[in-house]
């Protein structure tokens, strides 16, 4: 539900109905206001008409029968009378609705001068007295009931502002859906690839800014490949360069005739080649021409243990007979190695652990050691980080061993974890993905 809140398509819908909703609504209200000015206006054409027409008609009768004239056509909102004196006051201050109506009657009866229509509030707030000066002297009076004109109701209006955002989010969802399909489908195409698929270039269609973000992302693509295939011709030349003058060395080593200082130049080598096998061997990271295959990973380990154990080392394996990754046998190998020398070079044991769990097969490796303070648990994961100061041969190694792990167990869609145990020690635990039972 958040990822589909947070999706381009409902922030588009959400703008369009915002905005739309909000437009319709200012535009309902300028239109119901013009409606309602219409609607006075029209109320008081209507009401002048027949304040005129009954006036007409008591001026054509006799004095003595205009009173029954007057109540005969009283109706609705008008009840008339007829007097020799005027009901409404002079001089009162009319309000625009009586101001519109002594308009209209003067427009309707041109020989009406300003002072034969009077309008005056009665006694009552919901009635107005309308005085109208006949020929002959005589006033017609009427009271006029209040009443407002009839508007439309407002449930069609909301009814309206329903159906029309409804329809604008459908229209936008569908609209967003269309434009962002391939973007959609260019996250499913580069989420699926695996690290070592080769270089795959996205389809260059749709609207023009997803095919300016195609183009730029196959640019991208190929020249990483190129800086890739530049990187590898590079580390060959530089493994070559670096072996090469090495081995000269130990060949003009034999000339040296005291021992003492024949075996000290012989370490320093030893040292050097072991700096840039590891060196070469993390910048090479998972490059490799070996193909992926299933590899049984109990046999790997139980090979590296038992060569441990003949050395007269302290290492142990507890693992069932079989358990089957999906891997490259050198690198996995290289990974498994630097973990269990790791554990032997500091801590002085390896007690190696491989487990199946529901989709993953986990390789533990837990020595005796002084463990690794918590906050540099995550820096030692780093190249060429090392908590030995003296950087010797012996204790300090070269900083990339568990640098190596990481990189080959994420390239094997694995992890990399380091945790203290909580009786002395340093656990690390790999995590790599288990073949399914049918293709074991």
């Amino acid at each position: 539900m958040i990822r589909s809140i947070d999706s381009l398509a409902f922030r588009t819908a959400v703008v369009a109905v915002v905005g739309i909703v909000v437009v319709h609504v200012l535009s309902l209200w300028t239109y119901e206001h013009a409606m309602e000015r219409e609607r006075h206006a029209a109320h008081a054409v209507r009401l002048a008409d027949q304040l005129v027409s009954l006036r007409r008609s008591l001026a054509a009768v006799a004095p003595e029968s205009r009173e029954d004239v007057a109540h005969e056509l009283s109706g609705g909102t008008i009840d008339a009378h007829w007097s020799r004196e005027a009901m409404a006051t002079a001089g009162t201050r009319a309000t625009d609705a009586a101001q519109r109506l002594v308009a209209e009657v003067r427009t309707l009866a041109p020989d009406l001068q300003p002072g034969d229509v009077l309008v005056s509030p009665g006694a009552d707030p919901h009635l107005s007295l309308v005085a109208l000066h006949l020929p002959d002297g005589s006033w017609l009076n009427a009271r006029l009931i209040a009443s407002a004109p009839q508007a439309s109701g407002a449930h069609g209006s909301l009814l309206s502002t329903t159906l029309m955002a409804a329809g604008v989010l459908l229209l936008s969802l569908a609209i967003a859906a269309w434009l962002t399909r391939p973007l959609r489908a260019m996250a499913r195409t580069v989420a699926a690839l695996p690290p070592e698929a080769p270089l795959v270039l996205l389809p260059e269609t749709g609207p023009k800014e997803v095919r300016e973000l195609a183009i730029a992302f196959n640019g991208m693509q190929t020249r990483i490949t190129e800086l890739v295939e530049r990187r590898t011709q590079a580390l060959a030349a530089v493994s070559h360069d670096l072996r090469t003058p090495m081995t000269r060395l130990r060949f003009r080593l034999e000339d040296v005739t005291d021992p003492a200082l024949r075996r000290a130049i012989a370490d320093d080598i030893a040292e050097m080649e072991q700096m840039v096998d590891a060196t070469l061997s993390y910048l090479r990271g998972d490059a490799s021409d070996e193909p992926v295959r299933p590899l049984d990973l109990v046999a790997l380990v139980e090979t590296i243990v038992d060569d441990a154990q003949d050395r007269g080392l302290g290492a142990d394996l507890s693992a069932p007979p079989h358990l089957v990754v999906t891997g490259r046998l050198v690198s996995l190998k290289r990974m498994v190695s630097n973990l269990v020398e790791n554990a032997l070079t500091y801590g002085g044991s390896a007690y190696v652990t491989v487990s199946e769990g529901a989709a993953d097969v986990v390789l533990t490796v837990r020595d005796r050691g002084p463990g690794i303070p918590e906050d540099q648990l995550a820096a030692v994961l780093e190249p060429f980080v090392w908590l030995e100061t003296s950087r010797s041969r012996v204790t300090g190694g070269v900083g990339l061993g568990l640098a190596i792990v990481r990189t080959v167990a994420e390239a094997h869609g694995g992890t990399l974890t380091l945790a203290n145990a909580s009786d002395g020690g340093l656990i690390a635990a790999v995590r790599l993905p288990k073949v399914p039972a049918e293709t074991n």
